[in-house]
This record gives structure tokens, C-alpha cells and sequence, in this order.
């Protein structure tokens, strides 16, 4: 088998710093490139995982201010190996790549039993241009389905945004027509930054009836 991000040969016999590393099941990934991923420590703020603090961060509080608190969780740093990832995944399309964190996603979607997730959506547009909703790559890799309630409009991509857009923008996400709304959800996104984004669709979705809504993202 070839790695699926580097394409070098991999052993069949996991040894153990690969093991230690990510335990990856799969066997997809040679240990050289799960190396560059970095999980999140210890150290972080207590609400959305940010490292580096020990207290609420400064975007938890911006939120707090707005009504919402933050109940975020995800998995991996956003550092280098981690976008060179999404960029091959969600830009140059590379679908196979949504196998790479399956056995950890299904570790920690285990812990949410008794929650409907959610994914956040793709524009019409942007579906069309990719070809694919990356998230709902993700979750459907490592053996979960997910409720589609929620839509979005065409605008501009995240991505292109700085923090200060991101926190501006009019929400460009709606609940679907002749939906029920789930009373315990897991909303998930593949990466979170500001919180604009998760934070802003769970009040939404509190607004809708939604009693407990709680966030996750592959990396933070």
C-alpha cells in the first residue's frame, strides 16, 4: 500500500512510533507524514480548544458578549502539515484524502451518543465548482451519516476572509423548509478559526428549537 499523501511505500506491520503517533488503523499514511500533524495539548482555552491559553481566549469572550457560549471540540492544530492537507483535499480535490483521519474521527464521534449531526454546507455554487462537501467527506469516511437540515447561499469563500470579515459577514446559512429540528445536535466544519461560522448556525439552530447544540471541527 502507498501512502496517500506522499505515495511512498508503507509496511504492513504497524511499528509503534506510528502507533504512538496517530494509531492509524487504516494504514494509509506512512509515519513521516503523520509526524507533521500536531494534535491539540493539554493547555488550551476550555470552551473552543484554542492552544496556547488556559482561560476563555479573546474570541470565546467576543462570543460570550454575543449570547453564545462557545462548546467546541476538535482534534488537530491548523499548522502546516494541516493545510497543506486541505488544500490538496478541498482545492485540488483530492477525495481520497478523506480517509486520512477516519479512525480518529470515529473515536471521538463515539463520545457523542445520543446527538444528530449536522454538517455545515457548501454553497450550490461552490458544490458544483468542488464537486464534493468536504466535511461530509470526513464524517461518512469514518462511518457516520448526518442530517441534512441546513443550506447556504453563494458569497464569498471563508477562506479569502481575515479574521475581522469573517466576524462581519451576514450569515449566509439557512434552515431547510419542512425540517425537524433535532433537540441535540453535533454541528461539525472541518476547520475552526474564528467561530464564526459553527457559532453563529448554533444559535440559529437554538433559536429553532435545538436544546443542546454542541461544535467540532478536524482542526483548530
Amino acid at each position: 500500500m502507498s501512502c496517500l499523501l506522499c505515495g511512498q511505500s508503507i509496511k504492513n506491520d504497524l511499528n509503534f512510533r506510528s502507533l504512538l503517533l496517530l494509531k492509524n488503523k487504516e494504514n494509509n499514511v506512512c509515519v513521516d507524514c503523520l509526524s507533521g500533524f500536531e494534535k491539540i495539548s493539554e493547555e488550551h482555552c476550555p470552551n473552543c480548544m484554542k492552544t496556547g491559553v488556559s482561560i476563555k481566549c479573546q474570541d470565546c469572550q467576543y462570543w460570550c458578549k454575543k449570547g453564545i457560549r462557545v462548546d467546541h471540540h476538535a482534534i488537530f492544530i491548523y499548522n502546516q502539515a494541516m493545510k497543506d492537507f486541505f488544500s490538496r483535499y478541498k482545492f485540488d480535490g483530492d477525495y481520497l484524502l478523506r480517509k486520512i483521519f477516519a479512525s480518529y474521527l470515529s473515536e471521538e464521534f463515539r463520545k457523542y451518543k445520543g446527538y444528530q449531526f449536522v454538517v455545515v454546507p457548501l454553497s450550490s455554487e461552490r458544490y458544483y465548482n468542488r464537486g464534493f462537501n468536504q466535511v461530509i467527506g470526513l464524517v461518512e469516511a469514518a462511518g457516520y451519516s448526518y442530517k441534512d437540515i441546513l443550506g447556504k447561499r453563494d458569497e464569498k469563500a471563508s477562506s479569502s476572509k481575515n479574521r475581522l470579515e469573517r466576524l462581519a459577514t451576514k450569515l449566509p446559512f439557512f434552515i431547510k423548509n419542512n425540517v425537524d429540528i433535532p433537540k441535540k445536535i453535533l454541528l461539525i466544519d472541518d476547520i475552526y478559526t474564528t467561530g464564526s461560522t459553527v457559532n453563529r448556525i448554533k444559535r440559529m439552530l437554538e433559536e429553532a428549537g435545538a436544546e443542546d447544540v454542541k461544535t467540532f471541527s478536524l482542526a483548530r
